[in-house]
């Protein structure tokens, strides 16, 4: 008997947790869907300011074409959701943490929260660089580097679709300091590891930027420089943040 209603509590507490992730996730999710009709009726406007850094760069009297006779529409539309997405983000966070959290240790608690709030900022960080510096650089290349008598010319939903992996690209490269701090804490490399794998990160950090970028020195350089700044401000962090822990209790 005694195991029997262990066994139904055991159940019950999963059934529990289940019904608390639904919760969660059904308010990140109305969140996102309510940020987003929100944001609909400005989709060209959205898109005209995401699409700045091209246009910018284009001669006197070139202009975005559109070959889809129905993207006018859906690519608005598109860019709404990804941009409400993106503003839902920390809320969304927010509805992860609320969930693990009562599970975590104490010192686990303490490190998170702040893990959340700079991979976040971070995030934000990465696509204000890639907009600001990176785009505009990287369309002026283009530009200059085009044949003479080929006017460069893009389909406004070619055009998203590049904006948003580079800034996805770097949004997520930007999150190596939270990694690396991240690895640090659960005991799976040491600092001194990290130091001594400097060489092999700065490898691979401009065999990713090859892969994520466009086909263009500028643009790469652009990703894997700030990319090799961060692994080292991730280990300086990990250094300071990251030390024994003794208290190895779940928090009350």
């Amino acid at each position: 008997m005694p195991a029997a209603a262990d066994q139904d509590e055991g159940s019950q507490g999963f059934l529990s947790h289940l019904v608390e992730l639904r919760t969660r996730l059904l308010y990140a999710l109305a969140a996102w869907l309510l940020l987003a009709l929100g944001l609909i009726p400005f989709g060209n406007r959205l898109y005209g300011m995401l699409a700045e850094p091209f246009r910018s760069t284009l001669p006197e009297g070139a202009q975005m074409i559109a070959i889809d006779p129905a993207s006018p529409f859906f690519t608005p539309l598109k860019l709404s959701f990804f941009v409400a997405l993106i503003l839902a983000m920390p809320y969304v966070l927010y509805q992860i943490w609320a969930f693990v959290a009562p599970g975590l240790y104490r010192h686990e608690q303490r490190l998170a929260m702040p893990l959340l709030i700079s991979s976040t900022l971070l995030f934000y960080l990465g696509c204000a660089f890639a907009y600001f510096l990176v785009l505009p650089t990287v369309f002026s290349f283009m530009q200059a580097v085009a044949p003479v008598g080929v006017m460069v010319m893009t389909d406004i939903t070619r055009y998203l679709d590049f904006v948003l992996v580079i800034f996805l690209a770097f949004g997520v490269t930007f999150e190596v300091p939270v990694a690396t701090v991240i690895l640090v804490a659960l005991r799976w490399v040491t600092v001194e590891q990290l130091r001594a794998s400097r060489s092999y990160f700065i490898v691979a950090a401009f065999v990713i930027a090859a892969i994520l970028t466009p086909p263009d020195v500028v643009s790469q350089l652009m990703l894997a420089i700030p990319m090799c700044i961060l692994y080292e401000i991730g280990i300086i962090v990990a250094r300071l943040v990251v030390k024994p822990v003794a208290d190895d209790l779940p928090a009350a």
